[in-house]
């Protein structure tokens, strides 16, 4: 399928799996990446609707690194026990460290 011919859900999957494992990104961050900056709510409409898509939707976070999805995964914990089986340390729902594991998809996918 050409990117042209994707709606923004799918190609907001597209960047989605090419999240490294142990990294996260925010939600704006995708957004700004697809051109579409002011659009970081229906990033995150599209990870809810991405469990039946193989995405790691649990690698996308808020700006500040909070866990604002984690309802939407499996469990009460799922999300933060994804995260942490990749190594990535979460305290309250909050991303420690959040420098040192945000990806940019602006700077990585250039």
């Amino acid at each position: 399928m050409k990117p042209e011919t994707l709606n923004f859900f799918d190609k907001v999957y597209k960047v989605a799996k090419l999240i490294p494992y142990g990294k996260v990104t925010s939600y704006g961050a995708i957004a700004k990446y697809l051109g579409a900056a002011r659009s970081a709510r229906m990033v995150g409409y599209a990870m809810n609707g991405s469990h039946n898509k193989d995405v790691p939707a649990h690698r996308v976070v808020n700006k500040k690194g909070l866990l604002t999805g984690k309802h939407h995964f499996e469990g009460t914990n799922l999300m933060q026990q994804l995260l942490e089986s990749e190594g990535v340390e979460v305290v309250n729902n909050q991303i420690q460290n959040l420098k040192s594991v945000y990806w940019d998809p602006s700077i990585e996918l250039k």
